[in-house]
């Protein structure tokens, strides 16, 4: 059915966007799941091409929905390589209007093992409520979140005056190795008033959620060396600890008995103002029966407030290839999130400082920091934007939307935070708990993703009649 224009004069019709998004929702999941047919994983050991086809996929879809000024762009690393090509599109505001900035990225993760998948990790699958693929939800949702919004925007506005820009980046779940040269070479076009970065979560199915915080991390890897060779577990054991004996000493100290993070001179907070339910994050998260959780405080704390370690790499002989020998050496890789407000620097000092000052009985051992990203905070009732999306959240699923944190990290919303200091910036998503972002078995909830687009749809038509209102 055709339906009328909002009258931009007047306060914007919120069943109106609605139906709009509603008409076109069909043709939105179709983009979505023909841009997660595209396996676009940014690692070295995989198909850089297929990147390069996603990009050129996003770009049509900015052009199909008005963007006149689209191109697809990279910079280089620090280290001189040139990184994946992201997607940037710009449509400038009229006199008077501001400026948004919408971010998501068209890179994914590498599928992982097939066997662990119900179904093809880059064939789309629906069953039920929700989009099984790689990428269903992290984060081509947010691309195709992002271009739906902008064509609600075009169907319900036309001659809206709102500048939109949008910025598609291509190596995320790499690390964003290009990001910030990216935003240095092209700042003045990447300029906005208000940026939202759709790469999050809701807080559950039916209940929107605004990302106001964000950990930080730093990431190193350790090497222990007891043995110049392998000898002969027989002759030589009893004397000598081999090195993965050692390796689960260091592991070992990283944790006090109630499991929490046992590195001296972290920032630790107990500030949440919501708490998750204990059979639901036991559920959520895939925990075994029986098993203790660890730390201390409300579990939202425990997520998205206090420093969290974990073991992520370990080389070492498998046990399919194990012999009877002492092992002589191995590395390993540890992942620490950060409390808000801690800097990153500092907690990397702390734990090198605490690796090398265990007795690990005279082994050699050394600790080098791969990795560190700045953690975020926004104080969401005294900012206008943040009040505005939460508006927008509430209107388009009916229920009060929550402001919580992220046990994660998104370094690059540091990057974002020192170049546009005035920009207000606003992290929110298109996935629930049970996505699984990241493992197998990927997926969206669609209903939902209908909802992400209606209130990204209310931001922008809200934006273009009034501002922030400030």
């Amino acid at each position: 059915m055709a339906l009328n224009p909002v009258n931009p004069d007047t306060t914007v019709d919120i069943d109106a966007i609605r139906q709009i998004v509603s008409q076109n929702f069909p043709e939105s999941l179709d983009q979505l799941i023909a841009l997660a047919r595209i396996p676009s994983v940014a690692w070295e050991s995989f198909d850089a091409s297929k990147v390069q086809e996603s990009a050129e996929a996003v770009a049509a879809l900015a052009k199909s929905v008005g963007f006149d000024d689209v191109r697809i762009a990279t910079a280089p690393t620090d280290e001189g390589k040139q990184g994946y090509p992201a997607v940037l599109a710009r449509k400038p505001a009229a006199e008077g209007k501001p400026t948004i900035l919408l971010y998501a990225h068209h890179d994914v993760q590498p599928p992982g093992d097939r066997a662990l998948w119900d179904s093809e990790p880059f064939e789309p699958e629906l069953r039920g409520d929700r989009l099984f693929g790689r990428g269903a939800a992290d984060d081509k949702a947010g691309v195709i979140a992002h271009i739906s919004a902008v064509r609600a925007l075009e169907v319900a506005m036309p001659g809206h005056g709102l500048g939109i820009s949008l910025f598609i980046e291509g190596e995320e779940e790499a690390g964003s190795p290009s990001f910030r040269n990216f935003l240095e070479e092209n700042r003045a076009d990447l300029a906005a008033d208000v940026i939202v970065v759709a790469d999050s979560a809701n807080w559950a199915v039916g209940t929107p959620a605004l990302t106001t915080s964000l950990r930080g991390m730093v990431a190193g890897e350790f090497e222990i060396r007891v043995l110049e060779h392998a000898v002969h577990s027989g002759m030589f054991g009893g004397p000598v600890l081999d090195a993965p004996l050692l390796a689960a000493r260091l592991v070992a100290s990283l944790h006090d008995d109630d499991g929490n993070v046992a590195i001296k001179g972290l920032l630790s907070k107990e500030e949440a103002d919501v708490d998750y339910d204990d059979a639901q994050f036991r559920s959520d998260s895939s925990v075994v029966s029986g098993y203790q959780l660890a730390g201390t405080g409300k579990l939202t704390d425990r997520l998205w407030n206090k420093p969290a370690i974990s073991l992520i790499g370990l080389d070492m002989v498998s046990v399919a290839e194990s012999a009877n020998a002492l092992i002589p050496s191995i590395r390993g890789k540890l992942s620490m999130r950060l409390a808000p407000g801690q800097d990153a620097a500092a907690a990397g000092a702390a734990l090198k400082k605490h690796i090398e000052s265990l007795d690990l009985r005279g082994a050699h051992v050394s600790f080098k920091l791969t990795e560190e990203g700045s953690s975020y905070f926004q104080d969401a009732e005294n900012d206008a934007a943040a009040r505005l999306m939460n508006d927008c959240l509430r209107d388009a699923w009916g229920t009060e939307p929550v402001n919580t944190g992220i046990g994660g990290s998104i370094p690059f919303i540091a990057d974002l935070k020192e170049l546009y200091p005035s920009a207000h910036i606003l992290i929110t998503g298109v996935e629930d708990p049970d996505s699984r972002a990241h493992s197998a078995n990927e997926s969206l909830h669609v209903p939902e993703f209908e909802k992400a687009i209606v209130a990204e749809s209310l931001l922008l038509a809200r934006l273009a009649n009034n501002g922030l209102g400030e």
